[in-house]
């Protein structure tokens, strides 16, 4: 079938929807709900069998929904009704959820339902619900409503009921730091982690507070802010504390819209007598479990080393970048035969951090500290011949993020991820020896045809493309159990001494045909002229990106129908370039 997608934005779940119907052999396109552009003019230019919105703010007007079978997907279970389901589901503590596609109708969220799927509810932030448990249950009631839809035969159930809630704003959220305790705090920032944030008044300015965790140690005055650690705050409660990592400064009317920052970064000198907290340390028998939050991690199983980072957003900034290169570095001196790099529930990486350059003095000059902070970090893995490296992507990955997944041996993905190994829609050629790493694995006509095309993959369609080694079929809060169990096991494989040692041999011709340093000198080259270049689009889209500017139309890629991943962008033979085996 030929499915149009209506969306407010191309977000997560719009491109993991986009991506898995291609999958399943239909051609899908999207046209995004924009004010300026009627979107009856547009449904009707395409003529689909089906519309389809996965996440869309606004009504679908009657001239559409009249015409044509209109499927709205709602992150709420049925009769649950308006604009706040997650932030209510969050904020109030619910242990399960649901979704439902229903058919567009005169009353928002009342349409008949064509599928329904439910879904627990971990003590996780809202976004990281909303691409885990939630996208996980919307993409199998999508399915089974676009098959039901299909067959010709199935008749949607009306909706008996419903309950209509009223939008959560900025009064629902306020935290009152001398009577709220730790539970209720962090259900408030988990309900608000990504948007819009939680408002509040900090250390004489009024701030938007982004992401919560808890502290198990430190206690002080309720509202007092305590330490710093890795870029984030720890804020007292009524009987604990909370870690906050990011900030953002109100929006000024008539002025952009402000990026999420680190919390240290924010608050900048006004920090002057916060005592910063080292990080964390890492025994190696000190197990998986940490005592307090950070956000890198590492501990040992046997002979297999485990690296985890969880970075707000996936954006890692030049910070992040040397942090976790040091990190890496100190986990290349332990004894072990395989290390595990990630193996989160969300993001694992999309590369560096726009909202930190987008706020610098010289937006140019950290562009390329970032860029040359994200490339040490990938010449260290892709230098890594003592030992096989795994990169385990529990949550999706983009741009140079995917490229810094595959600098590992084996890359596994839990088979909800959603891959964008491209960098054209910033406006960059791209790093992290991606010109080495891509063709390596695919061949070069596929690479470039992925880097040109710029459209989201699936982990089905990454590892039938040879981008990945292993999908793990699990709920995301079972990927690092999954994942240890699995690393576990390569390194005990008799084997797998002999891969490392072919690894390294592989390693020393492939720097005699051409070495690493020439990528990077080739691939920085391009970046460099664009970093300095103040009329080079990434400027501009970097500035709309994070401050959520709304594009004049709906991009040109997106708009055309992308059909089966197979028939668009499948493996041609003579281009086959198989990856690493799996174990």
């Amino acid at each position: 079938m030929y499915v149009l997608l209506v969306a407010s934005a191309f977000n997560s779940l719009t491109q993991r929807v986009h991506a898995e119907l291609r999958d399943h052999g239909h051609r899908v396109a999207v046209e995004l709900a924009l004010p300026d552009a009627p979107l009856g003019d547009a449904v009707r230019r395409h003529r689909p069998d089906l519309v389809l919105a996965p996440m869309l703010r606004t009504a679908i007007p009657e001239d559409v929904w009249a015409a044509y079978t209109c499927l709205v997907l709602h992150p709420g279970p049925v009769g649950d009704r308006g604009p706040s389901s997650l932030d209510h589901a969050v904020q109030d503590g619910e242990t399960r959820w649901g979704v439902t596609v229903l058919q567009a109708n005169a009353e928002m969220d009342a349409g008949d339902v064509w599928a329904t799927a439910d879904c627990p509810v971990p003590p996780v932030g809202k976004s990281d619900l909303y691409r885990g448990e939630i996208a996980d249950a919307a993409l199998a009631a999508v399915l089974l409503a676009v098959e039901r839809f299909a067959s010709g035969t199935y008749r949607p159930r009306p909706q008996a009921a419903g309950r209509a809630r009223p939008a959560v704003r900025g009064h629902d959220r306020r935290i009152d730091w001398a009577a709220d305790g730790t539970e209720r705090v962090l259900r408030l920032l988990r309900a608000a982690d990504s948007q819009p944030g939680v408002p509040d008044h900090l250390l004489g300015a009024d701030w938007y507070l982004h992401g919560g965790h808890r502290e198990d140690g430190l206690r002080g005055r309720p509202g007092e802010l305590l330490a710093t650690r890795s870029g984030a705050v720890c804020r007292a409660t009524a009987d604990g504390a909370v870690w906050i990592p990011e900030l953002r400064a109100p929006r000024v009317a008539g002025r952009p819209a402000t990026p999420r920052l680190p919390a240290t970064l924010a608050l900048a000198d006004r920090l002057d007598r916060l005592p910063p907290l080292p990080e964390l340390p890492a025994p190696p028998d000190a197990g998986p479990y940490r005592p307090a939050w950070s956000d890198i991690g590492y501990h040992e199983e046997g002979q297999t080393g485990f690296l985890s980072f969880s970075f707000p957003g996936g954006a890692m900034s030049t910070t992040h970048c040397r942090r976790l290169l040091d990190a890496y570095r100190t986990a290349c001196t332990r004894p072990t035969t395989v290390l595990v790099l990630g193996g989160g529930r969300d993001f694992f990486s999309n590369g560096i951090h726009l909202g930190v350059i987008e706020a610098a003095a010289d937006p140019a000059e950290e562009s390329w500290a970032n860029i040359n902070a994200m490339d040490d970090l990938v010449e260290a893995v892709l230098t890594t011949t003592d030992r096989l490296v795994v990169s385990a992507l529990g949550g999706n990955a983009a741009a140079g993020g995917a490229m810094l997944a595959l600098a590992a041996d084996e890359v596994w993905c839990r088979t909800g991820v959603v891959l964008n190994p491209h960098y054209r829609l910033m406006g960059l050629y791209g790093s992290e020896y991606w010109t080495y790493t891509l063709p390596r694995r695919v061949g070069p006509a596929l690479a470039d045809r992925l880097t040109t095309e710029a459209l989201p993959l699936s982990a089905a369609a990454a590892h039938r493309l040879g981008l990945v080694d292993r999908t793990v079929p699990c709920a995301p809060g079972d990927f690092p159990r999954e994942t240890q169990c699995l690393a576990v096991r390569l390194a005990a494989v008799p084997a797998t001494a002999s891969r490392i040692a072919a690894k390294k041999a592989a390693r020393e011709r492939d720097e005699a045909r051409r070495p690493l340093a020439a990528h990077r000198e080739d691939e920085l080259a391009r970046m460099r002229r664009t970093f300095d270049d103040p009329h080079a689009s990434y400027h501009a889209l970097r500035r709309a990106f994070v401050r959520k500017e709304r594009p004049a139309a709906t991009p040109r890629h997106l708009a055309r129908a992308a059909a089966d991943r197979r028939g668009v962008t499948g493996l041609a033979e003579p281009d086959a370039a198989p990856g690493p085996r799996s174990c």
